[in-house]
């Protein structure tokens, strides 16, 4: 039977199991790729605009506390993470104002506003900030980082949480 067309069932068998073994893969591996890249591909969601506060609740001249939470994604973990600052309404003006980070430029402790003594106090190492986040004493490199912000019709504040470095 040499030279014939036809298969023979070894020949058969074979074909079979291996198309049969490809859908097999295929069925399998295609949705596992797809499972393993997707984190990849999602959308960060750090970095969107957080509305922290309303003009119509912040005094003048006195540091206004907000806090906001984001939620980063990493593969497959979820962190939160909350951050803080102050509002430092300068006037009546709604582009008068200052948004300061709480974190302090050294350790990254929390600071926070000190009535008496009319400035920022890091618990850590009794660091101490002005009401505009510049260094008065104690160990820090550097101001307290800032936020850039946006006021709305409504008197909405807006930011970006990205911090900036101290002017």
């Amino acid at each position: 039977m040499s030279g014939s067309n036809r298969i023979t069932r070894r020949d058969f068998i074979k074909l079979t199991t291996g198309a049969v073994g490809g859908i097999v893969a295929a069925g399998v591996g295609i949705p596992a790729v797809g499972y393993l890249i997707a984190p990849a591909l999602r959308e960060d969601k750090a970095g969107k605009p957080v509305v922290i506060g309303n003009l119509a609740n912040i005094p003048v001249g006195t540091p206004y506390p907000f806090s906001f939470t984001v939620t980063k994604v990493n593969g497959w973990e979820r962190t939160a993470s909350t951050f803080g600052g102050f509002i430092l309404r300068k006037s009546e003006a709604p582009e008068d104002l200052l948004v300061l980070s709480s974190r302090c430029t050294h350790l990254s402790c929390r600071v926070n506003w000190n009535e008496e003594a009319q400035g920022f106090i890091c618990p850590c190492h009794d660091a101490m900030f002005d009401s505009e986040g510049k260094v008065v004493n104690g160990p820090p490199p550097e101001p307290l980082g800032h936020f850039e912000y946006s006021v709305d019709a409504e008197g909405n504040i807006t930011i970006v949480p990205v911090e900036f470095k101290g002017e």
